[in-house]
């Protein structure tokens, strides 16, 4: 296998330098499954680095992460991107199960307080950030995007606070490593 790099939920994002992975049939996908219902395909701790945008909120999605655990190489690393809680697109979609504040990713990191919840656990998060759209306040929520995203009790501070519902976020990145 040449490509070190996973795909998974790709729709019709895919991307030349990695195994796409959808569960339906698009151009680039390259394996079609339900990564919900299945285990990933492949041998254990193969990926350097695995993608999951704007699929895990489609999904029970503990079981993928761990397996995505399975096939990540030691320091490999899992890219995330979900919609806030406080996102408008969280909601607007039927197909949405589930929400994601700044804290949820924290429960898979070792030495979290919580973290005897799964049988495996990634060594960090390596970022963490809260976008917002574009408009309607481009300006305001360009500032906020900055200042909220200069420290973790920063983000707490927002997503507790007023703010987050006068300037709802967009999206959660974030990158867990292995």
């Amino acid at each position: 296998m040449k490509k070190k790099k996973l795909n998974i939920g790709c729709g019709i994002n895919c991307f030349a330098d990695c195994i796409n992975i959808d569960l339906k049939k698009n151009e680039g996908v390259n394996l079609i499954t339900n990564v919900e219902k299945l285990f990933l395909p492949f041998k254990s701790e193969i990926f350097e680095l695995v993608y999951c945008k704007d699929i895990l909120e489609h999904l029970e999605y503990i079981n993928l992460i761990k397996e995505i655990h399975r096939v990540l190489i030691k320091g490999g690393q899992l890219i995330i991107e979900v919609p806030h809680f406080t996102s408008r697109n969280a909601y607007t979609d039927p197909t949405h199960k589930k929400y994601f504040s700044i804290e949820t990713f924290n429960f898979f990191v070792k030495n979290h307080i919580r973290n005897y919840y799964f049988d495996f656990a990634f060594s960090k998060i390596n970022e963490l950030k809260i976008t917002f759209e574009p408009k309607p306040f481009t300006f305001i929520n360009k500032i906020l995007e900055t200042i909220i995203n200069q420290s973790f009790e920063n983000q707490i501070f927002y997503e507790l606070t007023f703010l987050s519902r006068i300037f709802p976020a967009k999206h959660i990145l974030v990158t867990l490593v292995k």
